[in-house]
This record gives C-alpha cells, structure tokens and sequence, in this order.
C-alpha cells in the first residue's frame, strides 16, 4: 500500500485489494485449468503420430538389414534406442497414473482429472515421495545413452529432452528442475501436461537417432557430388537399316578425388573425377575394352572396386553430306549443309562444291547458289581420297502470298482496312529465313453505286492520297490490290496474286 497518511476509505480498499490476491492465489482459474488439459491432448496425439512414424521406420530398417546383413549392427542400435526410451516412457505412464488416483480418478463431466486445480498432490507425490529425482535420473541417463548409440554423429544433436533448471533471474530465487516443475503451487493439471510434455521429448529423441540410423544404412558406399545422363549402347555404330539400342540412365561421380583406372593393364589418366581413355583404332570390325575403376570407401575401408566392359566399332571411312533444311538448295538463300564421315576428324575432311559455293569448317558448311539446275558436293579426306559426294537439286524459293490487313482476300472490318498503311509479302511454311518486299502495286477503292477510285504506288507503303481513300471505307466497300510486284533473296522480281477485300 501507498505510505503516508491514509483516509479510511483509502484503508479499507487496500485491505480488500491484498484480500483478493489472496483468493486469486488460492483459486487456479477454469479456463487456465482447460489449457493444460487441450495442450495435454494435443501433446498426446503428436507422441502417438511420432511412435506410428517410428513404426514404420523399424520396419524399413530390418527390410534393409535383410538385403544387406553387414549393416545389421545399425538394426541393434534402433532396438537398443527403442528399449531405453519405453523404460522412460513406462515410468512416465506409471507416475500418471498415481496422480490420477490421488487426484480422484477421470471426472467425465471435465473429461479430466477431478482434482486438476490442487495445488498439493504434485507436490506430496514428486517432490515428497522423491518421484522427481528418479523422473530426472532416467531423463539424463536416457538422453546420455541415445547419445552413445548415435557415436560421433551425436555431435551437434540438441535433444529436447533433458532435465535442466530453469535459467535464474534477477530477484527470483533460483529453483531446482525438480520444484520448478513439480513443487509447491503447482496445479495437478499442470503436472500432467508437464508429464506429457516429457512423454513427447522422448518419443522425438527416439525419433531422431532412429532417423539417423537409418539414414547410416542408405548411406552410398562412395562420394557422389556430380551427375551425367549417358547413353550406353552394345556398339557405338550401326549400319542402314539396323536398331540402334541403347540405355539412358544418370550416372554420378565424385569431381574432388580421382579414381584409379586400369584398361588392359595400363593406367587411365583422370582430371575432376572423370578418366579419359584414348586409343588409335585399328583393324575393321568390333573392339571389346576390359578394365577397372577403384574409388575410395565413404567408410575408410578398402577401395571399391567396379569392373569395366564396353565394345566400340572399327569401319572404313566413308562420307556423309546431308541438308540441314531439306533435300533442295535454293536460290538467294544461305543454305546450311553439315558433312561427316566416320572414322575420319571433321578438322580433316576437305569439302568441295560444284554449281554453286561452299565454306564453312567443323562439319558445318554454308552451299551457296544462283542458277537453277543441280550441284554436287564432294568430300575428301586425308592424301585427297574422295570419300563421297551427294548431288543436289536448286530451286528457286517459292512464291510468297500478298497480304493487307493480315489477310490475301475474304471479308474483313472496315476498321480494320482503315488501320493499315502498307502491303506484305510472306512466305508460309518455308524453312529458310527469306523476306520479300512488295516494289509495286494498284489499289483500286469500289463502293457501291460509284466509280472505282485507282491509285498507283511503288514500294509497300500506301501513298497519302490512298490512306486518304481508304479512311473513307464503309462496309459494303470493295478495296482490290492488282499487279502486285515483290523481290525476294533472289532479286528475282514475282507477280503476285491480286488481294479482293471486302469491309464489313
């Protein structure tokens, strides 16, 4: 209470004011009551979610250990993890139940225990009866044992399970774990979700070591950090009319160590984990490579050790030029050709051409052509050997298709027509990146019930004097585009088809 001089009304309210602490201090309330009790059940069901999980994992653990029996001391160590934790977890259920008895037993009207307010049987019973310090005992012996079972991987794992004091605080006397939890003025309903609460520790610390025990199982037997598609084929050459089989898969290596292998005896040389096996082919036909590859075990134990077997086929150079559009070469357009012969470098391959001209290098060739008729493309390899040639057709490139309004005739808007102010030409369904500009043509403006209007222009754009005409379009309007000229790549000048629109 304030100090100095008091009336006695100021008096009188502050005695009913320590009056009431005093009743709320006596007094756990209802809804605090029904708190512990909803945490205690959510507390409940976490722990029978994680033991259903745990199941399964035991289960997946002896699956493994079946398959691989050298791995079986990691079964021993989740069974061994399994007992020390139900001997806490029994314990646990064993102090449950006591309370509940000196707590009158489950009161169905609550769906709790009766005496969940009192504030003295936790008290009487763990601190008293001594019950704390065995709970505290089997705690720290538990997550100790967890910890030897998990080895060297136990470094760094943070159990929530443990039995520490609560850290101090300015002007409040420290506490034990024991009272902190389970002394004096601590509702019976909040012992038991304290209970629960442990229950639920030691079940995730189960969990977690299980985990990792497993995980041990599944663990590769070599470092892999880096992975490639590959392709792997009984022989790397077919001939016309053969199957091509092959299986595709991901392969993955260790990029930071370099294995050792071996090809008929004599050493691979490897960079960044991958070996590069050269040889100079010789003698036609089908060639076996037998070796070994050893890396290091994840384990430190000895190398593993993987036998290599794979074919590759010797045959007499011979060319191949093939079209990368199609089987034509056309006029005013670059036409990219590629050209390859097994068994031969492209870097030695000499490349000629007949009816037209050829560069490029690598494999990759541009033909160039300028007259209708045929060309021919001769490769020859090393000492000039001819090792193939290819004929081929030249055509001129197709007619392109004029176009105003994004349309070559039909019915269109008249707002659309009146929007426009040029003529294209376009190709549709041509490979090859040809443009062509439209140099003439004669648009003729019919309406109905009136002479024609005729303009003449050169380019694409439409003159003034027709952009003037067609802003007068209204439907039932007829906009016709004759004598449309166009030059393509070719310079080749085109006569087109006329354009018939009519507005809407």
């Amino acid at each position: 209470m304030a100090g100095g001089k008091e009336t006695p009304r100021q008096r009188m309210i502050g005695i009913l004011y320590l009056v009431l602490l005093g009743l709320i201090a006596l007094n756990v309330p209802e809804n605090l009551l029904d708190a512990f009790k909803n945490i205690t059940r959510s507390l409940d069901a976490s722990t029978k979610n994680v033991d259903n999980s745990l199941q399964a994992t035991y289960g997946a653990i002896a699956t493994k250990v079946k398959a691989q029996p050298d791995k079986a001391k990691y079964l021993a160590a989740a069974n061994e993890a399994k007992k020390v934790t139900d001997d806490l977890g029994s314990y646990i259920e064993e102090l449950k139940r006591t309370l509940i008895k000196e707590g009158g037993g489950i009161n169905p009207e609550i769906d709790d225990v009766s005496a969940r307010e009192n504030l003295d049987i936790s008290s009487e019973v763990m601190i008293n009866g001594k019950r704390a310090d065995v709970l505290k005992e089997k705690i720290e012996a538990t997550k100790a044992k967890l910890l030897q079972l998990l080895g060297k991987d136990g470094a760094g794992v943070n159990f929530s399970l443990n039995a520490d004091a609560p850290p101090k605080r300015p002007g409040i006397q420290s506490k034990t774990w024991q009272n902190a939890y389970f002394g004096e003025g601590i509702p019976l309903g909040a012992t038991l979700t304290t209970l629960a609460k442990i229950e639920a520790d030691n079940k995730n610390a189960e969990n977690e070591v299980v985990k990792k025990l497993y995980s041990k199982i599944d663990q590769a037997e070599v470092t892999l950090n880096a992975f490639k598609a590959v392709a792997v084929a009984p022989s790397s050459y077919v001939l016309a009319g053969q199957q091509y089989k092959a299986d595709i898969y991901l392969t993955a290596y260790d990029s930071h160590s370099n294995p050792t292998i071996t090809i008929g005896g004599s050493s691979v040389p490897t960079k960044d984990g991958v070996g590069t096996y050269t040889v100079t082919a010789s003698g036609e036909g089908l060639h076996t490579v037998t070796g070994s590859l050893s890396v290091k075990s994840v384990d430190g134990g000895a190398p593993k050790t993987y036998q290599i077997n794979t074919t590759y086929m010797v045959a007499k150079p011979s060319a191949v030029v093939s079209p990368d559009k199609m089987n034509v070469l056309y006029i005013g357009v670059p036409n990219p050709v590629s050209v390859s012969a097994p068994g031969v470098p492209t870097a030695s391959l000499g490349v000629n051409m007949s009816g037209g001209s050829i560069s490029g290098s690598a494999g990759h060739y541009t033909a160039s052509v300028s007259a209708i008729g045929k060309a021919h493309i001769t490769v020859t390899g090393e000492k000039g050997m001819v090792l193939g040639a290819t004929e081929f057709r030249i055509k001129r490139i197709p007619d392109p298709k004029p176009q105003f309004a994004g349309k070559s005739g039909g019915n269109t808007s008249s707002a659309n027509i009146r929007a426009q102010d040029r003529l294209f030409a376009q190709l549709d369904g041509f490979d090859f990146d040809a443009k062509f500009n439209v140099t003439h043509f004669t648009l003729l403006v019919v309406k109905p019930r009136q002479d024609a209007i005729i303009y003449s222009g050169s380019g694409a754009e439409l003159t003034g004097a027709m952009r003037s005409a067609l802003n007068t379009v209204t439907p039932g309007t007829t906009v016709i585009f004759k004598d449309i000229v166009a030059v393509g790549p070719d310079r080749s000048p085109r006569s087109l088809d006329p354009i018939v629109l009519s507005a809407n």
